[in-house]
């Protein structure tokens, strides 16, 4: 009689889960933050700061003399390309294609991204003037690591609340990019804008033109990113811009936009943003003490990220269901909409990136924002994980899908 190994695959499961799927990039991401704060409390503390902040040697842009802004400026740029051309997919022919389906999650990225933004303006009242500068931190949701952290739960959760998830932190990238642009912008430099700006036309021009060679928007994204970076814009705002210039069609029916995104986006997961999450997430605990681990910044964003996520995106679900503006998502109850809302408040990788544009000079503040980060991030995770685990159903089919509206 054969063996029956159900319970032995049952009990590593888990385990499994941690590998595959959506849950890797997530638990890669969450090693590697480990590994930074390991380095940066370890004997290898000085080299760690050193590799990042200490001056090159030599470097071809004079702006970008450390290795910390060749990542931040420039590696991030592939990242945010990587999100451009997946908003202008899903925009122009995926989960964001039509008004309906717009509705709920802009409505709950935007309550997810001004709640938090309340709560941490609320903390930070005790504080410096200058911390009102950080309101930014804790609005945006990190896809990688909630996705990672929902994969772990397998079938469990309904395929809409993924699907819901996903397209909230789509449009809150959007906002978070719009954010960036808007209030973390340094002088403008016109004339490098301008050239900028003809740089993009060039570009809709050959997307117009039905250009199937990848190589010149390839190009020009390079000139576009060196133009932006001399601009007073940040740099990785060109990434964003030169997506949204790659034709989704090229000459012979070929779908370049998702050829680009489909060989970028494991890159951009499982290089790009893990070399950033390396390089910006190590902060040296022994320099703050207790005192600043519960100064008002690190409270605030933690604040912002558990309570303002969950809080702003829940209620936004909830009154846009009742009064008829948008339906929840299909077949989810409103414990699993709680979980996947506190999930939400994962907000490791732009946050990081919002926290050293907020600060630049502030070394302190900026370490004090990077304890906030991790603390709420990993806060909203377990919480998050904790609560899908006890309100789903293990014994839960696939989810039919969901009836096309009359």
């Amino acid at each position: 009689m054969a063996q029956d190994n159900r319970p032995l695959r049952a009990f590593f499961a888990p385990v499994r889960a941690l590998f595959v799927g959506d849950a890797s990039a997530g638990v890669l991401l969450i090693v590697v933050a480990a590994m930074a704060m390991i380095a940066a409390n370890s004997a290898l503390a000085q080299d760690y700061h050193y590799l990042f902040n200490g001056e090159l040697g030599w470097t071809p842009i004079p702006k970008l003399d450390t290795l910390h802004l060749w990542i931040n400026d420039g590696l991030m740029a592939v990242f945010f390309f990587v999100v451009g051309l997946e908003v202008k997919r899903e925009w122009i022919e995926g989960q964001l294609s039509s008004a309906e389906q717009r509705r709920l999650p802009i409505l709950a990225a935007v309550a997810g991204m001004a709640v938090p933004a309340v709560v941490y303006l609320f903390f930070v009242q005790s504080g410096p003037d200058r911390l009102v500068q950080g309101w930014a931190i804790p609005a945006a949701t990190d896809i990688a690591f909630a996705m990672g952290v929902l994969g772990l739960l397998g079938n469990r959760v309904p395929a809409s609340l993924r699907l819901f998830l996903l397209t909230v932190a789509i449009v809150d990238d959007i906002g978070a990019v719009m954010v960036i642009a808007l209030f973390y912008t340094a002088g403008i430099k016109l004339v490098w804008l301008v050239a900028a700006l003809v740089v993009v036309a060039v570009m809709f021009g050959l997307n117009r033109m039905r250009v199937g060679s990848v190589a010149p928007f390839i190009l020009l994204a390079l000139v576009l990113w060196y133009f932006v970076l001399n601009s007073g814009i940040h740099a990785t705002i060109a990434g964003v811009v030169a997506a949204l210039t790659i034709p989704m069609v090229g000459k012979n029916d070929d779908t370049m936009l998702e050829r680009l995104e489909h060989g970028l986006a494991p890159w951009s997961a499982y290089l790009v943003v893990p070399i950033f999450g390396f390089a910006n997430a190590g902060v040296n605990l022994s320099g703050l003490g207790i005192e600043g681990v519960l100064a008002p910044l690190p409270i605030a964003i933690a604040a912002g990220l558990f309570l303002g996520k969950q809080i702003g995106i829940f209620s936004a679900i909830w009154v846009a269901d009742r009064i008829g503006f948008a339906k929840r998502p299909y077949g989810a109850r409103w414990p699993e909409i709680w979980g996947v809302t506190v999930l939400c408040g994962i907000g490791f990788t732009m946050s990081l990136f919002i926290g050293e544009l907020a600060f630049p000079g502030y070394r302190e503040l900026i370490d004090e924002a990077k304890i906030g980060i991790l603390g709420g991030s990993l806060l909203s995770a377990i919480v998050g994980y904790t609560v899908l685990r006890l309100a789903t159903d293990p014994a839960r089919k696939p989810d039919a899908e969901e009836p096309a509206p009359n």
